[in-house]
């Protein structure tokens, strides 16, 4: 049975740009988290990336500031904050933010750094209702001064694994500290629910209600996943071969490292492949020209760094490519949560040398499931590379014993291209 938004409690404002907004019926967490959120719970939301957690958080918020505001409450004081762990995601949610609240008179400031501290102090100093900022700029202001939380309604971590993964904690634990107990209703919400993360939910929160949506840890069913196997000194040339193929039109490329993201995006460029990079050693204004470019399609590939790409929120992205694979499962989850949103179907492609196999199998374990292995067509894979060992795709390309000289005969010299990459099969 469907169910639309109007059931969840909502008031017509909302309801008039979540229309306008295209949005017809809530996700699951939405459904679960949006109406104990308006009830006045604290909450715990654990979902997968590009689930709706955001408008599941934001949508009952922005009704009780609304709500507050009628009723002439607390003027001039900021009412609800939200925690996220990298300036892009803060962008995200301050724009979904404009767009759910645009028929609302409610003031939102954003705080973050790598840009001037000038404007962010003055909006704190004037109360703005709405305050979405990175935990570390916002510790630092709070030290100046320069935060009014005494009227606070609302506390939000948002993607609080990141935050826990990116040593966050300690300006969690100052900033929390600070922060009015009375009256505050805190919702924590996660990709995943670790015991760092229940460890914290104590910790934080009063009696908490709990929304976990779908098998924790686990990849979204509209992902197709598949491994190649190749050498570390031809993979460049892999992903040269495979963006050769048209339908990999919005392709976001993960690297481990910053450097590797640049020199990617650097190859790339120099085979007139349009290209942009996104990490930390980039300045605020370079990351938001880079992913704007991407969003807008003027460039059709991204490379991006884990940290960097958890502010990564476009939607067409066809294709995830694991250029380098990453060494912690869950890292690998939320990179390919990128792709196969709002039910379609996206592509995940992972690159995968003699080093992964461990990080692998460690993956393949957790999701409890086999990741194909899939020779890239029309392109050599060196012999040098020693196959996983994948028993249920026998006599389906690969040697489980490992000897994969048949294509290029150990060479590593490149082979005429012919014909196109096989993706997402």
């Amino acid at each position: 049975m469907k169910m639309s938004f109007e059931t969840l409690g909502l008031g017509p404002k909302l309801l008039q740009s979540i229309e306008e907004s295209g949005y017809t019926e809530p996700t699951p967490i939405q459904k679960e988290a949006i109406p104990q959120i308006l009830e006045g719970h604290d909450l715990t939301g654990i979902a997968q990336t590009g689930t709706g957690k955001t408008a599941a958080f934001t949508l009952p918020m922005l009704q009780t500031l609304e709500r507050l505001n009628r009723e002439g409450g607390r003027r001039r004081q900021t009412r609800a904050l939200v925690i996220s762990p990298t300036r892009e995601l803060v962008v995200q949610i301050h724009d979904n933010v404009k767009a759910y609240a645009k028929h609302l008179p409610l003031k939102v400031a954003t705080v973050y750094g790598g840009v001037g501290e000038g404007p962010q102090k003055q909006a704190l100093r004037n109360g703005y209702e709405l305050v979405i900022a990175t935990p570390g700029r916002l510790m630092d202001l709070m030290d100046q001064g320069c935060a009014d939380f005494s009227g606070l309604e609302y506390l939000v971590l948002d993607e609080a694994d990141r935050m826990l993964d990116m040593g966050f904690l300690p300006n969690i634990r100052r900033i929390v500290k600070d922060l009015p107990k009375k009256g505050r209703q805190t919702l924590l919400f996660s990709a995943t629910l670790s015991r760092p993360i229940e460890k914290l939910t104590k910790e934080f929160q009063f009696k908490p209600r709990k929304v976990e949506i779908g098998r924790r840890s686990n990849p979204a069913d509209t992902v197709e996943q598949i491994i190649h196997e190749v050498p570390k000194p031809k993979k460049i040339h892999l992903l040269k071969h495979l963006l050769q193929n048209n339908d990999l039109y919005s392709v976001l490329v993960f690297t481990r490292t910053k450097y590797g993201a640049d020199r990617v995006a650097k190859q790339l460029a120099r085979s007139q492949i349009s290209s942009g990079a996104i990490h930390s050693n980039r300045s605020q204004t370079q990351r938001a020209r880079a992913l704007q470019d991407f969003k807008d399609g003027k460039t059709r590939v991204l490379v991006a760094t884990d940290i960097a790409a958890r502010g990564i929120d476009v939607e067409g992205i066809t294709h995830v490519i694991n250029f380098d694979f990453p060494p912690h499962a869950e890292d690998y989850v939320h990179r390919i949560g990128r792709t196969g949103r709002a039910q379609a179907v996206g592509h995940a492609i992972s690159f995968i040398t003699s080093e992964d196999h461990g990080a692998l199998r460690t993956l393949e374990r957790m999701i409890r499931k086999t990741i194909p292995r899939v020779r890239p067509r029309g392109f050599s894979v060196s012999a040098e590379v020693s196959p996983v060992t994948d028993r249920s795709k026998r006599g389906q390309g690969f040697n489980p014993k490992g000897r994969n000289r048949s294509e290029g005969g150990g060479s590593n010299r490149r082979r005429r291209r012919s014909g196109q990459p096989r993706v997402g099969r």
